[in-house]
């Protein structure tokens, strides 16, 4: 036994009130390397505040600063088969389901609050890219289609924040499946006469965005979001070409026609209501303020009711 080690050291640490500090107090800016202590980048919804650079947020956080005053009543998913192909890569599909609900707190890669947005009832989906990636597989897809039918039942408006790197590979067919299955639900909703709003947020590729992220009647992109079919680096690997600055990135689509405006998350819930109330033709205070469109330069209490 070290007396030094096991008795003296521990009394002088409990003497002087030693706490352990977490790891994460403080967070890098990836754009200028700017330490920013981590509760003032919450607060501020992980924006950064000198860069405008949009961190990643989980959707718990993004539904909690999106609806009025933080309230929504979440959408039970629909239960779906686990592990259809029993897949087994460096590990079982299942086992990676397991950490991914555990290290969300979720039961796949999507949900739905219902809930208002300055007074207007909307439902709002979002895909955290937490969960595997906010890859669609069979009970995501199930989830979103879900989400359309209670939008279209209930008349309201949707909203979606799309983040995903596409179709859920250990799912293979059945992954694919979804997307058509959720054009489908996209369509219906369109045709009984409501607005389907879509939030390109960072990233959002492959099957995602050959399916309902790029339907909407309105597309806006969060700042220097990620937005695509195929990664840059498998597109300049296949046509063998240098790929211009900036490309499928946010500002670059909209410039191209692609996305039809980029605002900051801070104006996220202010420029969506107010489109929302210009498709609806709902009466309601014009402030006259436009949404900050940002240049190519800056790239910047969840509450459960019961139902």
């Amino acid at each position: 036994m070290n007396w030094i080690t096991n008795y003296v050291r521990p009394k002088i640490n409990s003497m002087l009130g030693r706490r352990d500090i977490p790891e994460n107090l403080w967070i890098k800016d990836p754009e200028s390397g700017e330490m920013v202590f981590h509760k003032d980048l919450e607060g501020n919804q992980w924006v950064i505040p000198s860069s405008g650079h949009h961190m990643k947020i989980t959707a718990k956080e993004r539904l909690k600063h999106f609806f009025d005053e933080g309230r929504y009543t979440a959408l039970e998913n629909p239960k779906a088969a686990v592990d259809p192909l029993k897949f087994r890569d460096e590990k079982r599909y299942v086992d990676r389901l397991k950490e991914a609900k555990a290290k969300t707190g979720l039961d796949d890669a999507i949900l739905t609050g219902l809930g208002t947005i300055e007074g207007l009832p909307i439902v709002a989906t979002v895909q955290d890219f937490n969960f595997i990636a906010g890859s669609l597989g069979v009970a995501a897809g199930e989830a979103i289609i879900k989400a359309f039918e209670t939008a279209q039942e209930q008349k309201r408006p949707m909203v979606l924040f799309a983040a995903s790197g596409g179709a859920r590979m250990q799912e293979g067919i059945l992954s694919l499946m979804q997307l058509p299955r959720t054009t489908v639900a996209v369509d219906r909703l369109k045709e009984a006469g409501l607005p389907y709003i879509v939030v390109l947020t960072n990233p959002t590729t492959g099957g995602v965005t050959a399916s309902y992220a790029m339907l909407g009647d309105v597309h806006i992109a969060e700042p220097g979001a990620l937005i695509g079919f195929a990664g840059p680096r498998v597109i300049e690997q296949t046509i063998r070409e240098k790929l211009p600055e900036g490309f499928q990135r946010a500002e670059y689509l909209m410039e191209h026609g692609m996305v039809d405006m980029v605002v900051s998350r801070l104006d996220m819930r202010a420029t969506i209501a107010r489109l929302l109330r210009l498709l609806l033709k709902a009466p309601g205070e014009d402030k006259g303020i436009e949404p900050e469109i940002l240049p190519p330069a800056v790239i910047g209490a969840e509450t459960r009711p019961s139902a």
